[in-house]
């Protein structure tokens, strides 16, 4: 009984020190944060908090995996750096374009593909689901 109190204990401790060292690893300037709840995935992050996709993986790249297959629960995310931050979004749905979001938002192509590279270069890589940087301004 007495053992197993004792294992219980370090199971918590190496659970505030995995979230303790999460928050040592975020970027420095980070705006934002959230808290990952169990079960979530990357996608459920950006749509949730209005986070493009691209932005979530890089300011993250140190932390998460680039098919983001690594989250766990209590694991604390950057959801932007100060003044580079896109709060404007858009999520993807069946049957949108580069073009037709670009033009919803009264964005420039350009604008739209440089704030989102992860879609390729014309848009190939876009899926139903995905968040886009929508904001007039170039955040990358």
């Amino acid at each position: 009984m007495h053992a197993s109190s004792f294992t219980a204990r370090l199971v918590a401790l190496a659970v505030i020190a995995s979230v303790v060292s999460a928050k040592d690893d975020l970027p420095a300037d980070c705006d934002r944060t959230a808290t990952v709840k169990a079960g979530e995935t990357c996608s459920d992050i950006c749509e949730k908090y209005g986070v493009p996709t691209y932005q979530l993986a890089a300011v993250n790249k140190d932390i998460i995996d680039p098919s983001c297959s690594n989250l766990f629960a209590n694991q604390v995310l950057c959801l932007g750096i100060k003044d580079l931050d896109c709060k404007a979004t858009h999520v993807v749905k069946k049957g949108d374009t580069c073009h037709s979001i670009a033009d919803a938002h009264n964005v420039a192509f350009e604008t739209l593909l440089g704030n989102n590279p992860n879609v390729g270069h014309d848009c190939a890589w876009m899926k139903p689901g995905e968040v886009l940087c929508v904001a007039k301004e170039r955040y990358s």
